[in-house]
């Protein structure tokens, strides 16, 4: 049978067929470049799709990674997730050249043990391939001096990709409560973004257990200190819950080329080891479950016991899946796992 995207896509066609391959729950209302929603599915029935691309390449002896196989990487995942022919086809029904698209990043470890910049550098270009202006890309997370210990430069120059912290960007004056939460948020998610793309790290996390795309925006709010207890739940889980920040999250894209599995958050050598991997998705629950079983799996092969039997089970991913809070899907017999 004759793949229909071997020929011309019609929009409609590919943002409802969008929808149905990134899962009902994940990217249901979900603002297309056109502005409209991506349409609702079938929560009984929809599998959330999570495309992990992996390659050994990337490192340039053991160490360097490869800027080139990074965005051939990125490309791949965005081909086989959307199953388009082109990336950009992908690319350009997320975003058009009118948003302004904040990328969060993780750099809360430096270097070594955050969002590479080869991977930023490569969804940057393909936004300004299809159209995003350079000054209107925004790559952020909390602090100035936390881009910096990371490898990235911090510039607000005109004409630009920009780079800077929240420090720099400020909180917003309003106080966001949702449930258990009550938090100021970052101005690049209030006042400066129209669309999020979030690139975090998948690692160990000493409290919560595991940290990879839902708890990368604790770095969008002023007081994450304040909701590590509980292994993060239901803390972790409400944040998402601000129609402000919910609304703007557009598309995940975890780096997996490094990861930890113990002692994290700050970077600990003795105990990370080269996945070599990039995931995308837009369930962060599906992309956060897929993540806590990589963790284990490597936790097990070093003898290590799993994160439950250590206090330190991640609780918040089932309840940032449940009910109330409808964010995606937990269990693994509704994820569709693509490895490539």
């Amino acid at each position: 049978m004759k793949n229909p995207y071997q020929t011309a896509i019609n929009r409609r066609t590919f943002i409802k067929h969008a929808a149905i391959a990134a899962g009902s729950i994940s990217i249901a209302g979900l603002p297309t470049s056109k502005g409209h929603a991506l349409p609702s599915q079938n929560r009984a029935t929809e599998k959330s799709r999570i495309v992990i691309v992996k390659n050994d390449q990337v490192r340039n002896g053991g160490k360097l990674v490869q800027a080139s196989i990074v965005e051939q990487m990125l490309n791949n995942a965005m081909e086989r997730y959307f199953e388009v022919e082109n990336a950009d086809k992908a690319w350009s029904v997320l975003f058009s050249s009118n948003d302004v698209v904040g990328i969060k990043i993780n750099c809360l470890a430096g270097r070594g043990m955050s969002t590479s910049p080869q991977l930023v550098d490569a969804i940057a270009e393909n936004l300004q391939r299809i159209g995003v202006k350079k000054d209107h890309i925004i790559v952020w997370d909390r602090a100035n001096r936390d881009l910096e210990k990371a490898g990235f430069h911090v510039s607000t120059s005109s004409r630009q990709v920009k780079y800077y912290g929240n420090d720099q960007a400020g909180y917003s004056e309003k106080l966001y409560e949702s449930g258990s939460i009550g938090s100021l948020l970052s101005n690049v998610v209030v006042k400066e973004c129209t669309a999020i793309i979030n690139v975090p790290i998948l690692k160990d996390h000493g409290i919560v257990g595991v940290t990879n795309a839902l708890k990368n925006f604790f770095g969008a709010i002023h007081n994450p200190n304040k909701y590590h207890s509980r292994c993060g739940d239901p803390f972790i889980a409400d944040i998402h819950m601000i129609p402000e920040l919910r609304s703007k999250i557009r598309l995940t894209v975890s780096d997996v080329l490094t990861s930890q599995y113990e002692g994290g958050p700050p970077f600990m050598p003795q105990w990370t080891w080269p996945y070599n991997g990039i995931m995308i998705g837009t369930d962060m629950v599906a992309m956060d479950t897929v993540g806590w079983q990589i963790i284990e799996k490597k936790r097990a092969e070093q003898g290590m016991p799993p994160l439950t039997d250590v206090g330190r089970k991640p609780t918040y991913i089932a309840t940032a899946g449940d009910e109330r809070h409808g964010l995606g899907n937990s269990d693994m017999s509704r994820i569709e796992c693509i490895n490539l």
